[in-house]
């Protein structure tokens, strides 16, 4: 095998029917043709989002802290947002989040890794990127919900993957992006 990858699969999709139409997110039914048979699964229709692993000059790593009801944790992360203004590629949308979450512009911005969140359950998918040479926004955001009371720190990179690999730090879009971070910063 020279490159694994993911392949994608086009089955009959025999009925979809919106079960749930939500503020951020859908629940979709679908049966679909499969093997000999049909299957139908639910799950949970995103519209994807963008993040941003923000690395200062000082190999620090720019993080949030915010509450998150379903799993009743203030947990750490790196700043994120949904692909939600039509049109607006991921890279752009990350320099937004950037922007809007804790108030830094990039000089460079780079595609790092995009990965599924839980292709079990939805389809979300998240378009992480590396941000480098980072200085203050022109204007600074006004924050609204869990997002009002977000404590924002830079921490040093390393100790970010020992939370990580202690299991102190359960984000998976946090431990995914830190860890491809560190590869590509130890690769050059």
């Amino acid at each position: 095998m020279t490159e694994l990858r993911d392949e994608p699969v086009d089955p009959d999709v025999v009925s979809s029917e919106l079960v749930y139409s939500g503020h951020v997110w859908d629940v979709r039914s679908e049966t679909v043709r499969f093997g000999e048979g049909e299957i139908t699964r639910q799950f949970v229709d995103h519209p994807g989002a963008a993040a941003v692993v923000a690395i200062d000059d000082d190999e620090r790593v720019v993080l949030i802290q915010q509450y998150r009801h379903p799993i009743r944790h203030r947990d750490w992360e790196i700043p994120a947002g949904l692909l939600d203004v039509a049109g607006e590629p991921p890279i752009e949308t990350a320099r937004r989040e950037l922007a809007e979450e804790v108030d830094l512009v990039a000089a460079s911005i780079e595609p790092l890794l995009s990965i599924y969140t839980t292709p079990g359950g939805n389809d979300e998918i998240i378009h992480i990127f590396l941000a480098r040479g980072l200085s203050p926004a022109p204007d600074a955001y006004e924050r609204e919900d869990e997002e009002a009371d977000m404590r924002v720190e830079r921490v040093p990179l390393t100790e970010v993957i020992d939370g990580v690999l202690a299991g102190r730090l359960r984000n998976g879009i946090l431990a995914s992006g830190v860890l491809a971070a560190a590869e590509r910063l130890r690769r050059g």
